[in-house]
């Protein structure tokens, strides 16, 4: 934003230029002081009270025209002092923007293992500064538990996804909403009959060693509903196309999922965290690139985790027939994968039907035998395993931990007030500091409820943790009809480990860029210190922006942090249509920290 000086200072008359130097020096000197404090107010995102009583409009229109959208902020002064931030609406085909992996830039990007399905966000200058409208005809999601079974069809109006999948029963239309029979590829007879053969098949899916669950190219996220019934919590991973909306889908209905693709990064998802992943004809290829794909696949599983897998080369003697290959060649496959796994410290654990189950070793002597020269090769320590956020992936298998080798974490739930091990990489961690966390997030929910009814009902499913250090915000949700995705900064200490040891769920994430998911998917965005601890890297309102498109309308925003930054913030979610107030936390003598609480307003798009 570029600002011009209406006046002049006028020269002084008379006078030699030894009389005019110290006023000259002087009159720089406090320039300089000036636009150094201007600087520091602006880099922050926080908001200037001019006194003028004047009103003028400054536009700032971003040069991204190849997107097809004019999108302008406005800054209006009005005549009591305030700044008034206006947003325009984004153009009505952005309904599905996804600003990180935006189909329309995937030219720009190579064909290599699919890489122009990772994350490539748009440069600054190309940001879309405005507000994503909904689809015309929206209305508030089916609220949970009847969202895991139908969701309104105007809500995500995708007739391809229907017309192509219909026959494997992913989903069907039904007049005014999609309903979700529960079917699948691979199982045809219904998800709960799918699982319940896993479950004999790996008994530790119903005693609570299994908690944390991986689904990769997850469809519909019918296998992550039906596990949240058995108390295992599952990340459901798909990459964005151009018809399908998988992961909106899965959203829609109240289910965990993230856009996400195995290509040539790794997850944001740091190692040793999933008890389980399952691959149901997912059609990664993971024998090819020396299997680099079953690689990361180790990397993330505990030591003890099972990886599943149904669909080819799977019970290839009695399916091979609808693969279009051969026995032979499937034959081959399953053996040159069964080769792999071995090589990779895994056996095979059970096998019936459709459903083989590996499970990652648990003695140490297995991977003692790998070294950086073996094939497969042992990773070195150049790269933290835990590092994930913008990794590369590595052709190597991740040894565990020294501390962790021959240790199962606890059962869930005793899991989840139990500090492991990685309570250190915290600065001052350690199992008291989390227990004194865990005692804070507990009288803070209990507050919040009494400002925010809504949250503990069935009008809040979907919940995010904006900046969480050990889970407990989302610890203290537990016992609600809500599921947490706990977002770690990536420029902060990588607490993601804890988070999942103590069996919850999240992702690494830079909020200087957008999230890994669609608009209108989350009912609670919950903000501790956002601002405060990002204010020197985030610009605000891009921050704040990318909050409105991803909560659904009629959602909440709870922003807990430095009263300095939520004059601004209050300001700019004015421009957002949001309502907000302003609270104190549940210790009202601390004037350092306060609350504010906003409401997204359900509106429509002025233009079709």
């Amino acid at each position: 934003m570029k600002y011009s000086k209406e006046a002049k200072p006028e020269r002084a008359g008379g006078g030699g230029a030894g009389a005019r130097a110290v006023p000259v020096a002087l009159m720089l000197l406090l320039l300089c002081g000036f636009s150094f404090y201007l600087g520091g107010i602006y880099s922050t995102g926080r908001t200037f009270t001019f006194s003028s009583t004047t009103t003028s409009i400054i536009p700032i229109v971003s040069t991204a025209k190849q997107e097809g959208s004019a999108i302008a902020l406005a800054i209006a002064r009005n005549g009591n002092g305030d700044d008034e931030v206006e947003f325009s609406e984004c153009p009505a085909d952005y309904q599905d923007y996804t600003p990180c992996t935006d189909p329309k830039r995937w030219r720009r990007y190579g064909n290599y293992r699919l890489s122009f399905m990772e994350r490539h966000c748009p440069p600054p200058p190309e940001r879309a500064v405005c507000l994503v409208p909904p689809p015309r005809g929206y209305k508030p999601p089916i609220r949970w538990p009847k969202s895991k079974d139908q969701c309104w069809y105007r809500n995500v109006p995708y007739d391809w996804i229907n017309s192509q999948k219909s026959n494997q029963h992913w989903l069907r239309k039904d007049g005014d909403r999609f309903t979700f029979p529960g079917g699948g590829t691979m199982f045809p007879n219904g998800v709960g009959a799918y699982v319940d053969l896993m479950a004999d098949l790996i008994p530790g899916m119903k005693d609570g060693s299994v908690r944390t669950a991986l689904d990769t190219g997850c469809g519909v996220a019918s296998w992550g509903g039906d596990l949240l019934a058995r108390n295992i919590l599952t990340v459901s991973l798909a990459p964005r196309d151009n018809h399908e909306a998988q992961v909106q889908f899965a959203l829609e209905r109240g289910i965990p999922a993230i856009l996400g693709i195995i290509s040539t990064q790794r997850l944001p998802i740091p190692s040793a965290s999933m008890d389980m992943a399952h691959c149901s004809r997912c059609l990664i290829p993971w024998t090819e690139f020396g299997g680099l794909y079953l690689m990361e696949i180790q990397r993330v599983l505990r030591p003890g985790g099972f990886w599943v897998l149904s669909g080819p080369p799977i019970n290839y003697e009695n399916r091979w027939h609808g693969w279009n290959t051969t026995v032979e060649a499937q034959k081959a496959d399953f053996d040159r994968l069964k080769k792999m796994l071995a090589s990779m410290c895994f056996r095979l654990y059970n096998k019936k039907g459709d459903i083989a189950v590996w499970q990652k070793s648990l003695d140490a002597g297995c991977y003692d035998k790998l070294t950086p020269v073996t094939t497969p090769a042992k990773c070195d320590d150049s790269v933290d395993a835990d590092a994930a956020w913008y990794v590369p992936m590595r052709s190597c298998v991740t040894a565990p931990s020294p501390k962790s080798r021959g240790k199962a974490l606890p059962k869930w739930p005793q899991r989840l007030g139990v500090a492991p091990e990685r309570v250190s990489v915290v600065p001052g961690g350690s199992g008291s500091t989390m227990k004194h966390d865990d005692g804070k997030w507990k009288a803070a929910v209990k507050h919040y409820k009494a400002l925010l009814p809504a949250l503990g009902s069935d009008k809040v499913r979907n919940v995010m943790d904006m900046s969480t250090v050990y889970g407990g915000f989302a610890a203290s949700l537990v016992k609600d009809p809500v599921w947490v995705m706990n977002v770690v900064s990536s420029y902060g200490p990588n607490s993601l480990g804890v988070v999942y040891d103590r069996g919850l769920i999240g992702t690494n994430h830079d909020w200087c860029e957008a999230f890994s998911t669609y608009p209108r998917t989350y009912d609670l965005l919950h903000a501790d210190g956002l601002f405060a601890a990002e204010s020197h890297r985030c610009e605000m309102k891009f921050v704040l922006v990318e909050m409105d498109r991803i909560l659904r309308p009629t959602g909440y925003a709870i922003i807990r942090d430095n009263p300095y930054f939520l004059d601004s913030v209050a300001s700019i979610a004015k421009g957002m249509r949001w309502t907000c107030d302003r609270h104190d936390t549940e210790n009202k003598e601390n004037e350092k920290e306060k609350l504010l609480i906003c409401h997204k307003q359900l509106w429509s798009a002025k233009k079709a």
